[in-house]
């Protein structure tokens, strides 16, 4: 229990949050055991997940500081008696939009190792004077060396938009990190974490013994809260007003096979503030993930409840980016259930909460439509709308929905022979809200589905475009499929809304309501 420390916001210095007396949830145990089970390690986790921190506290433990974990596990599980040179590499700050940007950057980390050990090396070559570091701390020392390497893939993701800058970058970084396998005979330990999951084989080649704990259950809560972790270590932020089931439901759910845990950033600002809020996707737009989403024509209803294969969860490379690998590996969608067949590995991904499924489906909806403001105003009348039951003004904004949209917006993204493309716009405009929404029905992309739930009202939908599926009313295959029936409960007001759509016409030409209280 720390009532009395501060709220690590931002921090991610494992000596600051010790010495500044801030609440710290000890993932010591976590070193020891990746020291004992192996030598060189990789982890992919999103953006602002606790890995910087996790770094910098391997860093304190390889450097012997034993007064800094007093309290914590690996007081009493370390050798406190030797300690190892560290080779600590960040590619965090700046951006690097060129192989030159790169260069300066890289040799001016280099060049503070060696003012922090009043080392000189011989080497002119970035790849060689890297690994004259390497080895001249080993004979100083004569301990072997630890490398850490923090947002190793940052470069290439500063310019993922610019594919051959990106190649080229990437290209660059490969020749830097291949001086890690040659240095083996002088190396302790390597940790290397980022965002994405490139290939081996496009930027570690060599390194054949790279263990990936990415998905490893074991490491499932390396970085990041657990639901104990939360309620024990900030139980002194926690009160009586302080709704639990709410809070998990907006920023739990992050799982990698494993325990679900928060995102520290998420949930720091949230017990700081006490205000539902996207602070995690304020952060950072995922505008490239949203173009290709946008461009590829993508069946965003589909995005809910994905299946995947090995490839997806995998690694992928600059030129050749899959949607679906891109929305796991940047933290939108999260492993919800796993199933190995022969030797067939099934993954079923799902959004990870509440924040990140309302924030992607409005940055989404962003692309899709032209007209933001009209998209906001449209969104709080459909929030009246089902507030108050007033279904003739949920018809009206559901045509104003596309009402808004100029016809040359659809000429310059050819978004008339996008069959996909007004089902998904139906399913973000909801989502986007944050109103619990269950999908049943994604195999056809003409039609779509969903459940929308807002208090003790339940609305189910069908939409339907007619010039695909012509045949039979929205409301009556509603009734006919029975997708009412599991929701049927006592105090429930279930209201089935059919809703039809003509590509033609680019709008709503029928919209029926039924409704019944069980």
């Amino acid at each position: 229990m720390q009532k009395n420390k501060k709220l690590p916001i931002g921090i991610q210095t494992f000596e600051k949050i010790v010495q500044d007396n801030y609440c710290y949830v000890d993932k010591t145990h976590f070193v020891q055991q990746l020291l004992n089970e192996g030598t060189y390690y990789f982890l992919s986790r999103p953006r602002r997940f606790g890995k910087s921190l996790f770094l910098s506290t391997l860093k304190a433990a390889f450097e012997s500081r034993r007064e800094l974990f007093q309290g914590l596990f690996l007081y009493d599980n370390w050798d406190w008696n030797q300690s190892n040179p560290v080779v600590h590499i960040s590619f965090g700050s700046g951006v690097m939009r060129s192989v030159r940007d790169l260069e300066i950057r890289f040799s001016a980390i280099l060049d503070n190792h060696l003012r922090l050990h009043d080392l000189q090396l011989c080497q002119d070559d970035l790849r060689e004077r890297f690994a004259e570091l390497i080895q001249t701390l080993y004979e100083k020392t004569g301990r072997r060396v630890v490398v850490l390497v923090d947002e190793y893939d940052k470069p290439i993701l500063d310019s993922i938009e610019n594919t051959e800058m990106a190649i080229a970058l990437r290209d660059e970084l490969k020749n830097f990190y291949s001086v890690i396998k040659d240095a083996d005979p002088y190396i302790e330990f390597v940790f290397i974490t980022g965002v994405s999951k490139f290939s081996k084989v496009s930027l570690f080649s060599g390194l054949n013994n790279l263990k990936d704990i990415t998905i490893d259950k074991r490491f499932s809560d390396i970085c990041g809260y657990t639901q104990d972790e939360l309620e024990s270590v900030f139980s002194g932020w926690i009160d009586d007003n302080t709704d639990l089931v709410e809070v998990k439901s907006w920023y739990n759910g992050y799982s990698w096979m494993g325990r679900q845990v928060y995102n520290p950033f998420d949930i720091l600002l949230y017990l700081d503030s006490k205000v539902f809020q996207n602070f995690w996707f304020e952060t950072g737009t995922p505008a490239f993930l949203v173009k290709l989403l946008c461009k590829g024509r993508y069946y965003i209803p589909e995005i809910q409840n994905m299946v995947a294969g090995e490839e997806i969860v995998g690694s992928f490379d600059v030129d050749n980016i899959t949607v679906e690998a891109l929305l796991f590996q940047t933290g939108y969608l999260t492993i919800t259930g796993f199933e190995q067949i022969g030797a067939f590995r099934r993954y079923q991904l799902s959004y990870p909460n509440l924040e990140v499924r309302a924030g992607l489906t409005n940055a989404i909806l962003n692309g899709l439509v032209q007209d933001h403001l009209a998209k906001t105003r449209n969104q709080s009348h459909v929030l009246d709308s089902l507030s108050n039951n007033d279904f003739p003004a949920l018809k009206k904004t559901m045509q104003a929905f596309f009402s808004s949209i100029p016809h040359d917006w659809y000429r310059k993204n050819q978004l008339a022979n996008y069959e996909g493309y007004y089902a998904s716009i139906v399913y973000c405009y909801f989502a986007a809200l944050g109103l619990e929404v269950r999908v049943e029905d994604v195999t056809n992309h003409g039609r779509i589905d969903m459940m929308v739930k807002l208090g003790t009202h339940i609305y189910i939908f069908e939409f339907k475009v007619v010039e695909l599926l012509p045949e039979g009313r929205a409301l009556q295959q509603i009734k006919e499929k029975g997708y009412a029936d599991k929701y049927r409960t006592d105090g429930v007001t279930i209201h089935l809304i059919g809703v039809e759509f003509s590509s033609e016409k680019r709008n709503v030409v029928r919209f029926e309501v039924e409704s019944d209280k069980i």
